[in-house]
């Protein structure tokens, strides 16, 4: 197949099974170069398999995709140069130093030998790493693995990052240092995939698409996929957030309800939140009701039902 000019990334009826389970489904994507593209789905979305056809893990069972004009399924030594990839699983050596998981890492990649020194430092100094080079990868935190894991991904400068996950389980200011550093890479044109199950992180991407049952359903900017939402969303407030919940099933108008924490929101065609407190109140429950923006986790919410319920 040929790349659409200025495609980083370009599929056409990507597909694999396992069985009789097809957890690929036939995807069409383009993703621009320099773009941050976030892919959102719930679990078995088929999101990961994706990811591993386009880093050449997986051979595609039909259709083909190309990384910067190079077709995975005909040209996977040309590509792999080209891509860092980051599994879900932590995949370095433990035993092994920060500096000698990536010395180990780069001659994989072919990095020269003058290079690497230079390089290792500058990754390791920007990702606050430099300090822990003689540490053994095992006995990082969880967010200093990730970036250590990064910090060997980018050793030899990939045109395009696939990224399968990579901050799960890691706690929020790891999180946060995380995308700061991809924001950087973004600002030099690096094409960034990324996998992620945190919808603050999804506001950071400059397009998100939301796959399901391994197909993509929705597709464009945060603000586009918000936009998908009808309705009025507004937040509850109660004493017992799970009776507020179960009470506010029936509301005449409701579109969509979810637990968010202690707070229990509401979509509703209703512009008005004084419906919501009377139906409560009727229930005896006293509520607060706050209407507030859609956010992208509102917006996976409803994404996620509107699929289960197709």
């Amino acid at each position: 197949m040929t790349a659409v000019t200025g495609a980083a990334i370009e599929a056409a009826g990507l597909a694999r099974s396992f069985g009789d389970v097809k957890a690929v489904d036939g995807v069409d994507l383009s993703i621009a170069k320099g773009a941050v593209f976030g892919l959102l789905g719930p679990d078995g979305a088929g999101k990961s398999t994706l990811i591993r056809m386009l880093a050449t893990v997986l051979t595609p069972g039909a259709g083909d995709a190309a990384i910067e004009g190079f077709s995975v399924r005909r040209q996977p030594g040309k590509v792999t140069p080209l891509i860092g990839y980051m599994s879900q699983k932590f995949s370095l050596y433990p035993d092994l130093t920060v500096a000698e998981n990536i010395e180990f890492f780069a001659k994989l990649r072919g990095v020269p030998a003058d290079v690497r020194g230079p390089r290792m430092h500058q990754l390791l100094a920007g990702m606050g790493l430099d300090e822990f080079t003689d540490r053994q990868a095992g006995r990082l935190s969880g967010g200093m693995k990730q970036k250590l894991f990064l910090a060997s991904v980018l050793m030899h400068e990939p045109d395009v990052l696939l990224l399968d996950e990579p901050t799960t389980g890691v706690d929020p200011v790891s999180r946060r240092e995380f995308w700061r550093i991809l924001a950087g890479l973004h600002r030099q044109g690096t094409t960034v995939l990324v996998a992620t199950p945190y919808m603050d992180e999804a506001e950071r991407c400059t397009d998100v698409a939301f796959l399901d049952g391994g197909r993509i359903r929705h597709r464009g900017s945060p603000a586009q996929i918000k936009a998908l939402v009808p309705g009025r969303l507004f937040e509850v407030g109660a004493a017992d957030p799970r009776a507020a919940l179960a009470a506010v099933h029936g509301l005449p108008g409701l579109l969509a309800v979810h637990l968010y924490g202690d707070i229990v929101r509401v979509l509703t065609k209703a512009d008005d939140p004084e419906p919501i407190r009377a139906w409560l109140a009727a229930a005896g429950i006293t509520a607060e009701v706050t209407p507030v923006a859609v956010d992208m986790e509102t917006a996976f919410a409803f994404l996620a039902e509107l699929g289960a319920a197709a």
